[in-house]
């Protein structure tokens, strides 16, 4: 798989940092949208550390954009683009948080609990069996079963959405669990919340108050360590806002007036 797709014209000012880890693809919605007013750039993660995920993306914006650039990060793509502005200022001229999971470890305690909540009752089932299988060693194929707890997953974190298309290309566990066990070790650590001490530019969170990962685990810890930073909560909206039946407009208004 290319760790790059491009859409719109040059010059390319604006990224899309994907989330998962490990589901490449599925902002690609988002960079279409904007692509009519900005050149966008989505690169897609091919390595299994958060180090090499950094780098990775430092040697595609160096390349292919005109830096500094725009950072739009959903979900894991938010700490990632959050890490990268911290180490590599120079690259970033903003920074758009869309889904952010928590910065502190004390926030995500009842992240799986709020989903479970939300399923129906085979469905929760189904989705503790499958989150079992992923944990064996003897179970194979897990990119498949990896899948599944994705679609799961997606229709408990969403409040009332339109219908569409999936656009992830591929799930691979051996990146999702390669990047999260050291993601969640600087979250557990404190020290990903410290990569926001060095963050120049200004940051905006964007979040849906519909979002099992809870609000005030964005904005609060952010808020102490950030220089310059905004919290906007949408109503009426689950993990991904451009979904959204009650949330998708007034999302993509809000990019726009960042981007501009």
């Amino acid at each position: 798989m290319k760790n790059l797709r491009k859409h719109g014209n040059p010059p390319f000012r604006v990224a899309v940092i994907h989330g998962g880890p490990g589901a490449p693809g599925e902002m690609a919605p988002v960079a279409r949208d904007l692509s009519a007013n900005w050149g966008i750039l989505e690169p897609l993660q091919t390595v299994t550390t958060v180090e090499a995920q950094i780098e990775e993306l430092k040697t595609t914006l160096a390349r292919e954009g005109h830096l500094p650039l725009t950072l739009i990060g959903f979900s894991w793509g938010a700490w990632l683009s959050f890490m990268f502005a911290a180490n590599h200022p120079t690259f970033t001229h903003k920074l758009i948080l869309v889904g952010s999971g928590p910065y502190e470890e004390r926030y995500a305690r009842d992240i799986m609990r709020t989903r479970l909540s939300r399923l129906a009752a085979s469905e929760k089932t189904e989705l503790i069996s499958l989150m079992q299988d992923l944990s064996d060693p003897a179970v194979e194929d897990k990119n498949v079963l990896m899948a599944r707890v994705g679609t799961l997953i997606s229709k408990a974190d969403s409040y009332d959405p339109l219908p569409h298309e999936d656009e992830v290309l591929e799930c691979r566990f051996d990146m999702y669990q390669g990047v999260w066990e050291g993601a969640k070790a600087l979250r557990d650590s404190g020290r990903l919340l410290e990569f926001g001490r060095r963050i120049e530019c200004p940051v905006v969170a964007i979040h849906g108050d519909y979002d099992p990962h809870p609000s005030a685990g964005v904005r609060k810890p952010l808020s102490l360590v950030l220089k310059e930073f905004r919290f906007i909560l949408l109503p009426k909206c689950g993990h991904c806002p451009w979904i959204e039946r009650h949330a998708r407009d007034r999302f993509y208004r809000i990019l726009r007036k960042e981007l501009l």
